[in-house]
């Protein structure tokens, strides 16, 4: 791979690039949000083959695969009842392969490459031609000790990998590495979406359940919320350092609590219509922040994504299978109420992440360059690119800077592009950086400060890591 790849065409803006990149080059990784199975790293096995390590978890690959005519069985993805489909593996990488141009200029094009180059030695290019070989390399290095999920952890310089569990998980993969006396930290984040969306398939069923986990009434409002505090401080007990909120919209409510009680009966009743579903939605993120401003649990909010866009895809497959889409999102006016409550509270972070990159300059910037509760996410989903990121940081620079962001966490399923993500955040963050020194707005002393937080430190005190 290019060395230089993502620093500025100018020679001179380009060794600036190059001198702030090398100093952060080798940091360890912080990856404080992200999807990666916990059962990795409790059972330490082999991963089963490549197709399933680069394929199969990855919403990026599969899904543009799909809007190619692929059938989503063709590429292995399980169905809705959690049966797998009858496709090889190696079938399945073959009509990879066959794909692979797909992908060129692409974020992922660069993420699988740095994976099969820095992680694996192969240095060809990938295409059906070698599709083959490139199989059987990685499936014999799968096979050895140096590449089993712990291995690899150590390997890709992982400080701390945080992974995401429901409220009704019992994290026993979490017990299980807490209790083998492995070095590596793998912690959890509390996601609360099966028991305060309304609209969440079972939720009466779910608040039931949740229920009988905490010893709690959650048939009443007040004993609802006790289940959660009792559930965040058995995820705290497991390492979790936040929660994880992914909303259709950022929309928040602060109701009395006789109202707040009302709309949680007919949301257990199944008979909100969509506005109310969506104003108790909207009052359990104040509930949620004002909870932590109690156990000091940061909270994310991931919102503006229209979940599961395919009925058919939904029905045949089940949630989260690359047709969550972005949708226009405002953040003024819908974080208003919550703002009031919590907004000018410095011991609480609330990360506010978006899929509409309009708002940035509009709203977002603004809103945490005044409010001391608010950090801004750093780009997610389309937008971790090198594009993306540049976009952000021209966006929001000029009104929050660079201390009222998160630093960068990758959001993946895919374990062997964590190493790649990070490094074209830290080359994105730096061709930036370089490009203000050039420009004689930042001194070169500060930028190589500024690289080393938004590389290191600021992900870990956002997260309280």
């Amino acid at each position: 791979m290019n060395p230089d790849r993502l620093f500025p065409a100018d020679p001179n803006v380009r060794a600036i690039a190059r001198a702030l990149y090398e100093q952060v080059a080798h940091l360890p990784i912080i990856s404080p949000h992200g999807h990666c199975d916990p059962r990795w790293f409790a059972e330490n096995e082999r991963f089963p083959d490549p197709a399933q390590l680069f394929v199969v978890p990855d919403h990026y690959v599969f899904r543009m695969l799909v809007s190619q005519g692929v059938p989503l069985e063709a590429l292995g993805i399980p169905f809705a009842d959690g049966s797998l489909p009858d496709t090889d593996p190696r079938d399945i990488w073959r009509v990879f392969a066959q794909n692979y141009h797909l992908f060129r200029g692409t974020p992922s094009s660069l993420w699988l490459d740095h994976a099969f180059s820095e992680v694996f030695g192969l240095s060809e290019p990938f295409s059906p031609d070698t599709a083959d070989a490139f199989y059987d390399d990685i499936d014999a290095q799968l096979a050895t000790d140096a590449f089993r999920p712990r291995a690899l952890f150590e390997r890709f310089n992982i400080e701390v990998l945080a992974t995401t569990e429901g409220a009704l998980d019992g994290l026993n993969w979490h017990k299980q590495i807490a209790a083998s006396g492995w070095s590596g930290r793998v912690v959890t984040t509390y996601r609360p979406d099966a028991v305060v969306d309304p609209d969440f398939a079972g939720f009466a069923d779910n608040v039931a359940e949740f229920g009988a986990l905490t010893g709690e009434d959650t048939g009443t409002w007040s004993g609802y919320l006790n289940a959660h505090r009792v559930r965040r401080a058995f995820f705290q007990d497991n390492g979790a350092t936040a929660t994880d909120h992914g909303h259709p919209t950022a929309r928040t409510e602060d109701l009395p609590a006789p109202e707040a009680a009302a709309l949680f009966a007919k949301a257990l009743a199944g008979t909100c219509s969509p506005a109310e579903a969506e104003a108790f939605r909207g009052q359990m993120l104040t509930e949620m922040a004002r909870m932590s401003l109690d156990d000091r649990m940061t909270m994310q909010i991931h919102a503006g994504s229209y979940r599961n866009h395919s009925a058919p895809v939904f029905s045949s497959h089940g949630r989260d299978n690359g047709f969550d889409i972005p949708m226009q999102t405002d953040y003024v006016a819908a974080l208003k109420p919550l703002l009031d409550a919590v907004g000018m509270e410095p011991d609480l972070t609330v990360i506010l992440f978006t899929l509409d990159e309009t708002t940035y300059s509009r709203e977002l910037a603004p809103l945490a360059g005044a409010y001391p509760a608010l950090r801004l996410g750093p780009p997610w989903w389309f937008h971790d690119s090198f594009e993306g990121i540049k976009r952000f940081r021209e966006a929001t620079t000029e009104t929050c800077g660079f201390y009222n962001t998160a630093g960068f966490n990758d959001d993946t399923r895919a374990f062997c592009s964590i190493p790649a993500r990070h490094d074209v955040a830290r080359r994105s963050d730096c061709a930036y950086l370089a490009g203000l020194v050039a420009t004689g707005r930042l001194a070169e002393s500060d930028a190589h400060e500024v690289a080393y937080d938004l590389t290191y430190r600021l992900a870990k005190e956002a997260y309280r890591l």
